[in-house]
């Protein structure tokens, strides 16, 4: 079990942060070009997508993007939200235990900062288990505190440094920037350059 409550994500959640136009987080204008710049890095890498995972999809817009981008690709969608999964019929679980085979990419997008710090590295762990490809991460660090905008941000979350999460990455992930994490051992040449 996390330590934000299940019963936090419920209707009036996601109708503030991911449906007003005027207080969600990101549009879906916003998904489909983060989708699009997801799919060009790995296409350029020439990594192949055959199986996506969503760990934390929300409403799945960023998912069914992706399913755009990729659309041979077998694409999961998996929430804690008891809401969610009956409205969208997502599979039900956490980032922290949730078990599969592993997945060409992985996207896990503002969970993060709802666990503790136990919590958070056991989940990280748990993101290296389920990829063998790429990881796309976000999740608000204490460096993003002063240029978040907190009407359209849960504020609700455990800030860490970037360096936490780097040191907690960095046994399983290499970075390849905009919040791309390929899996180690790197199955496709990488330049340094390439490399944050």
């Amino acid at each position: 079990p996390m330590s934000e409550p299940a019963s936090k994500f419920d209707a009036d959640y996601y109708q503030r942060f991911y449906v007003d136009p005027e207080t969600r987080a990101a549009s879906p204008v916003e998904q489909r070009r983060l989708a699009g710049f997801i799919a060009s890095y790995l296409k350029y890498l020439q990594l192949p997508v055959t199986r996506a995972l969503d760990l934390g999809c929300g409403l799945g817009t960023l998912l069914r993007e992706i399913g755009k981008q990729f659309p041979e690709a077998q694409c999961v969608g998996v929430e804690l939200s008891p809401y969610l999964c009956e409205t969208y019929d997502w599979q039900h679980g956490s980032v922290i235990d949730y078990a599969d085979t592993p997945h060409d990419l992985v996207i896990c997008s503002d969970v993060l900062g709802y666990l503790n710090k136990h919590e958070c590295a056991a989940a990280i762990k748990n993101l290296g288990r389920l990829c063998d490809g790429a990881l796309y991460l976000a999740v608000i660090t204490t460096e993003d505190l002063e240029i978040c905008d907190p009407e359209h941000t849960d504020m609700d979350q455990q800030a860490r440094p970037y360096r936490w999460y780097a040191q907690q990455l960095a046994p399983h992930f290499t970075a390849i920037g905009g919040g791309l994490f390929l899996r180690k051992p790197l199955a496709v040449p990488l330049w340094r350059m390439e490399q944050p």
